[in-house]
């Protein structure tokens, strides 16, 4: 077995490596490079630096997993890589303790002003007055994301004695009664309640700017803001008026809109504390980045099952190759209908019909129904391996079906999401590598899913197309395509619209004022329908 480690990793999983497979360890490869050294590989580790595009994905004839020691997968083509039979493993669970250490830290320096006394000693003061600070016990701690990382922050925040408070519309309340977090029943909650926040949520265009003016008005005076997640989730120029007016006592930021943040203005006042980005940054989680996905590589290399995988179990060429579409028909059902539910997830419901009804790994599509559905609102990477677990740890019911009749489609698959306020249910098809959406909420249609879409609830009465069509061109936004939905014995009708560009709040808030319109969402599919 021959393995290619191409970026800077801890020593530690090298060594693993080395024990059962021959190394070759090259950094700073350029691409021609890198497609030379691949060719007679095995498996490939990397960090973030390496970028494994389709050309090095083409050359790695002898290629059966690429290793990545951390979590992100952005420098890999994950899709092409999946097409290819390419297993892809990562280290989830490595920084998940590192960065709720630092979550800690930066709560108590903001608590005891401990980076300014430093600087103020060093300059030789001694303003011992100046740093009053306070106590973290008995103070309400507001953790937004409860997932690996933010379910270690508030065990650890109740070493303190605070008292913690969660919002996450995601997890129910028996697992939180499991953690000893209370859960809030929205997030205006958390801002009203809480002394201190700390983010963990994945940055998505759904979290940008998640804590913002709006947030800073709602949010009691004198709380104290931690971000140790991603950059882009608080709005930062919002968060420098809300510390220069006091509306917010301090704030600690690990991570940034952009890095480094060398001309923000958040750097000029004494109330914030920054650090360049160390959240996994100690010996311990590089270590243990570097050893989780060295084994993880092994594993399947040895032929054996690994445990975080990016991107699908292990199927033999002939399932692959019969399922490949229908997996990216069933991910696909799940992030469209994950953007039109509102509410705590409780039942998933999927209905198998058609040539599907008799398919024996219908398995492999639930959980990538249940990836899409997920992903989107976890900070936690969920997989075709762990999605039905991932499912479970969130009381998350799924119900399996079959049915021999598919209408007018050789083959479809139909999705019941039901929340503790709706449900939604989607029907849809693939006929080769297209995937259509055929139906939803009973209104039947027939659209590709791709790009950025609207879509919109209506009554079924003259100029509604034409209402809607009007105000967005006003807002300079334009139209590549519409389908207008029906349903036998109703009144109203289903507008799906496809976009160039997002649509602002505000737009849709106007959308949803025009009279007739009962409910507008906002939909983004991705740039391509691309198939597995």
């Amino acid at each position: 077995m021959k393995v290619l480690v191409s970026d800077q990793i801890h020593g530690a999983g090298i060594e693993l490596l080395k024990k059962e497979a021959e190394v070759e360890v090259a950094i700073g490869l350029d691409k021609e490079e890198l497609i030379d050294r691949i060719k007679d590989k095995d498996a490939l580790v990397v960090r973030s630096a390496t970028k494994v595009t389709r050309d090095v994905l083409e050359a790695a004839e002898k290629l059966k997993v690429i290793g990545r020691a951390g979590v992100g997968v952005d420098n890999i083509d994950v899709k092409y890589a999946t097409e290819k039979g390419v297993i892809i493993v990562n280290a989830p669970t490595a920084s998940s303790i590192t960065v709720a250490e630092l979550t800690m830290g930066l709560m108590i320096s903001l608590a005891r002003n401990i980076p300014q006394a430093n600087a103020s000693i060093k300059a030789e003061k001694w303003e011992k007055k100046k740093f009053l600070g306070i106590e973290l016990r008995g103070k309400t701690l507001g953790i937004i994301g409860m997932g690996r990382i933010g379910s270690q922050v508030v065990k650890k925040a109740k070493a303190f004695e605070m008292k913690c408070i969660a919002y996450d519309p995601y997890i129910s309340k028996s697992i939180a009664q499991e953690i000893g977090v209370e859960i809030a029943e929205s997030v205006d909650e958390v801002y009203k309640n809480s002394d201190f926040i700390t983010l963990h949520v994945p940055m998505t265009e759904h979290t940008k700017h998640l804590i913002n003016k709006d947030a800073f008005d709602k949010i009691k005076k004198g709380v104290y803001l931690i971000n140790a997640a991603r950059g882009g989730i608080i709005d930062e120029m919002a968060l420098y008026e809300a510390l220069k007016s006091g509306k917010v006592g301090g704030a600690a930021l690990d991570v940034f809109e952009k890095e480094p943040p060398f001309g923000n203005p958040l750097l000029e006042i004494d109330n914030f504390i920054g650090t360049p980005h160390l959240g996994a940054s100690t010996e311990e989680a590089q270590r243990f980045a570097s050893t989780i996905a060295c084994e993880e590589v092994l594993k399947v290399l040895r032929g054996e099952p690994p445990l975080n995988v990016v991107n699908m179990p292990r199927l033999s060429p002939e399932v692959l190759n019969r399922l490949k579409h229908h997996i990216n028909l069933a991910e696909t059902l799940g992030t469209f209908a994950i953007q039109m539910v509102e509410g705590r997830i409780k039942d998933v419901e999927v209905v198998y019909c058609g040539t599907l009804a008799e398919e024996n790994q219908k398995d492999i599509l639930t959980n990538a129904i249940l990836k899409g559905l997920l992903n989107e609102i976890l900070s936690e990477s969920v997989n075709l391996l762990n999605a039905p677990v991932v499912a479970k740890n969130r009381d998350i019911r799924i119900t399996e079906g079959k049915r021999e009749d598919a209408g007018k489609y050789d083959n479809m698959i139909m999705l019941r999401v039901k929340t503790d306020l709706e449900e939604t249910v989607l029907e849809g098809s693939s006929y080769g590598i297209e995937t259509k959406i055929v139906s939803v909420n009973g209104y039947s249609v027939e659209v590709v899913p791709k790009g950025r879409m609207l879509v919109v609830h209506h009554e079924d009465k003259p100029g509604m197309i034409g209402g809607v069509s009007t105000l967005l061109g006003e807002q300079g936004i334009n139209i590549g395509a519409m389908q207008v939905g029906r349903k036998e014995k109703s009144e109203t009708q289903l507008m799906i619209i496809f976009i160039d560009h997002k649509v602002k709040k505000e737009v849709i808030e106007k959308i949803s004022g025009i009279e007739g319109v009962r409910k507008v969402f906002s939909l983004n599919m991705g740039d391509e329908n691309e198939s597995y």
